[in-house]
C-alpha cells in the first residue's frame, strides 16, 4: 500500500476509495467515491494532495462535473479540509453535512484556529480550508438520506467524537462509512487503534455511537481511517480498547498529577503501527491524551 495507490472497496460494488497521503503516511486516510446515478464523495481529507482525489475521479470514470454529491462525516478538517478545494473543480456538486458542522464549512475560520491548536506542527500538513458557499450546502440531521440513485447515504448522528458527526449507512452495499466512530483501522497490523482527540471526545457517547453502528448491523465498515474491512468483531475489539485507554489515561493521570508528565508517558509507551512513523504516532498518542483529559475535566 502506498500514497496514492487506488483500491476497489471489497464487496461493495461501486465503491472506491484513495490513499491521500494524510500527514505523510500511508494507511492513515482515505477518501471513498460512489459511482452511483449520482457519483459522490464521502469526506475530502485535509485540503493538501486533494490533487489524489481528482485523480481518483478520473481512474473510476468520474468527471469533476459528473460529480452531484460531496457527503461530509464530520467538519475535523482531516475529513472537511478539502472541500473548499475540490468546489471550484466539481461545479455540480452540492455538500452534505451535520446541521452543527455546516456553518464551519461556511465559515472556517474558527475551525481553522481550534485546528491548529488542536494539532500542533502537525498544522504543517494541512492546507488552510477555503469557505464553503452557503448556497451549496445541505444541513442533515439524523435520519435523513442522501439519494445517490443506486445507492444511498443514510446519516446517523454519532457525536462522541465530535458533535457534527454522523456515519452514513448504504444499504446497497451492506457497508457503514464509519468516519472516526470505529476507531483507526490499519491493514498492515490488522488492529484497530482508538482516537479521541480534544475538545469533544465523550467516552460514553462513543460507546453510544459503536452500538449504533452495531445496530444496523453491517457486513462492511469503510473507515476514514483507512480502508475497508468485514465487520466480525471489530466493534467489539473497538469497543473493548476505548474503554480500557481512557481507564489507563484516569489512572495514570491520578497517579502522576502532572498533565504534561501524563501525556509524555503515553507518548513513550504507547506502541502504534509502524507504518505511521516516529512524529506521526507520537502526535497521534499526544493528541488522543489531550482528549481524554480534557473529557476527565469535564466529567470527574
Amino acid at each position: 500500500m502506498a500514497i496514492g495507490d487506488v483500491y476497489d472497496a471489497e464487496n461493495c460494488e461501486d465503491v472506491h476509495y484513495v490513499d491521500t497521503g494524510m500527514y505523510d503516511v500511508p494507511e492513515y486516510g482515505s477518501v471513498y467515491v460512489v459511482d452511483a446515478e449520482r457519483p459522490a464523495l464521502v469526506d475530502t481529507g485535509i485540503g493538501a494532495r486533494y490533487e489524489n482525489i481528482l485523480d481518483t475521479m478520473a481512474e473510476v470514470g468520474v468527471a469533476p462535473e459528473e460529480l452531484e454529491v460531496i457527503a461530509i462525516t464530520h467538519v475535523h478538517l482531516d475529513h472537511a479540509g478539502g472541500v473548499g478545494y475540490l468546489l471550484p473543480e466539481c461545479p455540480n456538486a452540492t455538500v452534505y453535512v451535520h446541521e452543527i458542522g455546516a456553518s464551519h464549512l461556511a465559515d472556517p475560520t474558527r475551525l481553522w484556529e481550534g485546528t491548529k491548536q488542536a494539532v500542533g506542527d502537525q498544522v504543517q500538513y494541512y492546507a488552510e480550508p477555503k469557505p464553503v458557499p452557503e448556497d451549496r450546502i445541505v444541513e442533515l440531521t439524523d435520519g435523513d438520506a442522501i439519494d445517490l440513485g443506486d445507492h444511498s447515504l443514510e446519516a446517523h448522528h454519532a457525536p462522541g467524537h465530535a458533535p457534527h458527526q454522523v456515519v452514513f449507512h448504504d444499504p446497497a452495499i451492506d457497508g457503514v462509512f464509519v468516519a472516526d466512530a470505529a476507531g483507526l483501522f490499519t491493514p498492515s497490523t490488522d488492529e484497530v487503534n482508538v482516537t479521541s482527540p480534544p475538545v469533544n471526545f465523550d467516552l460514553d457517547q462513543a460507546l453510544s455511537d459503536i452500538e449504533t453502528i452495531r445496530d444496523l448491523d453491517p457486513e462492511t465498515l469503510l473507515y476514514a481511517h483507512f480502508g475497508t474491512e468485514q465487520t466480525g468483531d471489530r466493534l467489539d475489539e473497538y469497543a473493548e480498547k476505548l474503554d480500557a485507554w481512557v481507564s489507563a489515561v484516569r489512572e495514570k493521570r491520578a497517579e502522576l498529577e502532572d498533565d504534561d508528565a501524563v501525556v509524555q508517558h503515553f507518548v513513550e509507551t504507547v506502541e502504534t503501527p509502524a507504518v505511521w512513523g516516529e512524529h506521526k504516532a507520537r502526535e497521534e498518542v499526544a493528541l488522543n491524551v489531550r482528549g481524554v483529559l480534557v473529557m476527565l475535566d469535564r466529567t470527574d
